[in-house]
């Protein structure tokens, strides 16, 4: 009696034990059920957009051999789109969080917001292409390509996506607000894979715009000059709220900037490993824009945390923001693997070599892991950072993410070509 007892009692104390424990381990995943089903949704639902963006990378093998140097604007003309429409999604998210948002283009946040993008996109298209044709020349990087051709192609094609995207900014944002879905879990992935898919088109229309007689000097003039025209006017007539937009976005965007070219340099470089195996083509988009999607939503989730109190910028993460970081590796995984498989299975549809499904899978996840770990310090540090300096960490955190996590997440992918014996 007294042994059935005694078993019953350590029966009870396990049963005991078990509620403390499983609010600590497993707990908060049952909490944040829903993040993880939008999230999921929505990175999936972006992950399908990036790979329509790699099969139209892959598509313009011949005129990227064809416009030697063209490959240097690309991961920055697409990373500057995530930059900014994401850095807008997460100030919305976190205006709609705190009461403040009202669906508006004539005065608030959301219309300074859309005012912002809209100079931001033009000015960061002509600052990009000053930047690549500069670089090429210090680095010594073959480019056939003129300032001129340079401004034209990334002005242009920065224009033409970003209208696109801030028509799916504003109906994902409406969309949030009717039907009450967190803006942090959706805004990054969806206008990053946007952005992936939009720009993309965009560069190679504006790249025909290119060598005509006298039109394409006067194009890239008129744009020098309405970028200037549009930041002047920012400045002088703009809100208050515009022009801080705009003060705090001009500087990280261009440090963004800097580094984004410096990957397509990098790209540009080992081009070749890239045109042997197309099917990294139709990865390569994907997988730098989860990097930045996935870290875009850990910085919008603690961004907002911090703008409502629930969350300290201390130097060692709170248990808040650890279990943050545990979400964004739950969805690495699972996307990850999901853009290594798909990229093989497409390439070899479309008749397109490809290093076989066991590598391509390996190399994604092995690359992939290794970038969520920068996008994630990225992410906390860059927001907690921009905290304590009095400055928004919703204009700050994506952009600092689509830079480091960009440069980063391409010596990843080298670096795991490397250990599949894929790269030198």
């Amino acid at each position: 009696m007294q042994e059935k007892e005694q078993k019953a009692g350590r029966g009870f104390g396990i049963r005991r034990l078990r509620p403390r424990l499983t609010p600590r381990v497993f707990g908060y995943l049952t909490e944040e059920k829903e993040t993880l089903r939008q999230g999921f949704a929505a990175l999936f639902v972006s992950s399908v957009g990036e790979l329509a963006a790699g099969i139209v990378l892959a598509g313009i093998e011949g005129r990227l051999e064809e416009l030697v140097g063209l490959a240097v604007l690309i991961p920055a003309a697409i990373g500057m789109r995530g930059a900014i429409f994401g850095a807008m999604g997460s100030r919305i998210s976190t205006s709609i969080q705190t009461g403040l948002f009202s669906f508006s283009l004539r005065r608030g946040v959301l219309a300074e917001n859309v005012a912002a993008a809209s100079v931001l996109s033009l000015a960061s298209g002509i600052f990009l292409a000053v930047l690549a044709w500069l670089l090429c020349g210090v680095l010594g990087v073959r480019t056939e390509l003129s300032v001129v051709d340079y401004v034209v192609i990334s002005a242009v094609g920065g224009v033409l996506a970003g209208v696109l995207l801030l028509g799916i900014t504003l109906v994902v944002s409406r969309l949030s607000v009717s039907r009450g879905w967190d803006m942090d879990n959706i805004a990054a992935p969806m206008l990053t894979a946007a952005g992936d898919i939009l720009t993309l088109p965009a560069l190679v229309v504006a790249s025909y715009l290119i060598r005509i007689p006298v039109f394409s000097v006067l194009l890239a003039l008129v744009l020098a000059v309405l970028a200037a025209a549009a930041l002047l006017y920012g400045f002088r007539r703009g809100s208050a709220g515009l022009r801080r937009i705009l003060a705090e976005s001009l500087p990280i965007l261009a440090v963004t900037g800097v580094i984004m070219i410096l990957v397509g340099l990098a790209l540009e470089d080992r081009l070749e490993h890239f045109l042997t195996y197309p099917a990294l083509l139709v990865l390569l988009p994907a997988f730098l824009q989860l990097g930045g999607a996935l870290g875009g939503i850990l910085a919008s989730r603690l961004a907002s945390k911090m703008h409502l109190g629930l969350l300290e910028p201390r130097g060692m993460p709170q248990l808040a923001a650890v279990r943050d970081f545990t979400l964004t590796y739950i969805f690495a995984c699972g996307v990850f693997l999901f853009i290594g498989a798909a990229s093989h299975l497409l390439a070899v549809g479309l008749g397109q070599a490809s290093p076989g499904l066991p590598a391509m899978a390996g190399i994604t996840l092995l690359a992939g892991l290794l970038a969520t770990t920068a996008s994630v310090l990225a992410a906390y540090y860059g927001s907690a950072l921009s905290y304590r300096f009095g400055l928004d960490p919703d204009t700050y955190g994506i952009p600092i993410i689509t830079a480091s996590v960009d440069l980063l997440g391409f010596i990843s992918l080298i670096i795991s070509l490397v250990v599949f014996g894929l790269a030198g």
